[in-house]
């Protein structure tokens, strides 16, 4: 019980947990880690608390009841608890910003996938989705580390969270294949890690983001004109399978082809039917009606 937990941990020892945290295995224990572990504390239980952490794989956790802040220690991360209260305000803060920034980018999206329809996309255009999909997620990482440190005091924050972060994973991949330069050395694995490594101020730098396409150096100039494969615009399609997308953007090779493309000519592609080409043409033709009245509106 939490109070009898209180009263073991009055003694001056340690208390250790068993691997899986399901019990106490040993008390008031006197740890004497190697001195000659580097440390950056002051402190007797916190110095103590990080050596040990440097010399074994187990987190350590130091509690200090004057200074009252709660450390953990995890190899060489050291990472001080706040109180919850302050944690809700900032993620809370986090989140308006999230908004913002969501919102923002359905509007160049939604600009986006009126120029597709109507093959006027240039790179420029393009990179400023994908430049916006990755800001929107790395702002929502910060907020999923403070939903993991308020444990269940952070349900309606992840509840909130999840519904802004609706569908941009899948975008953010769709919206790379539509448009990468693909090679036997680089695949779309790679067009997504190297978006992952990308630091912040690389990341407002169009051309560098322009760069995970690997678009070759000659031929990348952010005002060329760029045709989607469709990817991203089929997939909005309901109950539309990926195999059966990759095997239409197979056959036609871009997203103009696609939506010029007749009834008879979809049916030509292995796995449509007519049932399925009817539900292609009419989904394509009402993506195009939005999106170029949402332009022109």
């Amino acid at each position: 019980s939490p109070q009898r937990l209180s009263e073991l941990a009055k003694m001056d020892g340690a208390i250790i947990l068993a691997a899986d945290a399901s019990r106490i295995a040993r008390a008031n224990v006197h740890l004497v880690p190697d001195h000659n572990v580097p440390t950056s504390e002051t402190g007797t239980r916190h110095r103590t608390a990080e050596r040990v952490a440097r010399s074994i794989d187990a987190p350590v956790v130091s509690v200090s009841e004057a200074m009252s802040t709660i450390t953990i220690y995890v190899g060489d991360e050291k990472h001080v608890l706040e109180a919850p209260t302050d944690i809700i305000f900032r993620a809370n803060q986090a989140l308006r910003t999230l908004e913002r920034y969501r919102q923002r980018l359905d509007e160049v999206r939604s600009t986006l996938s009126s120029l597709e329809v109507e093959d006027l996309v240039t790179l420029r255009d393009m990179v400023a989705v994908l430049q916006r999909t990755e800001m929107v997620r790395r702002i929502a990482a910060e907020i999923e580390v403070d939903i993991i440190e308020l444990g269940s005091e952070g349900r309606l924050v992840q509840l909130q969270l999840l519904e802004l972060m609706a569908g941009v994973e899948d975008d953010r991949r769709l919206l790379i294949k539509d448009y990468f330069h693909e090679e036997a050395s680089w695949h779309l694995e790679e067009s997504l890690a190297a978006l992952d490594a990308m630091d912040s101020s690389k990341l407002l730098d169009l051309g560098k983001v322009a760069g995970v396409l690997h678009i070759p150096d000659a031929a990348l100039d952010l005002d060329m004109s760029a045709t989607s494969r469709g990817y991203r615009m089929l997939a909005q399609i309901p109950r539309l399978p990926e195999s059966i997308i990759e095997r239409v953007i197979s056959h036609f090779g871009a997203l103009p082809d696609i939506i010029r493309a007749t009834i008879e000519d979809l049916e030509e592609v292995d796995g449509v039917g007519s049932a399925r080409a009817h539900a292609i043409k009419e989904g394509l033709s009402r993506l195009t009606e939005t999106s170029i009245l949402g332009r022109y509106t």
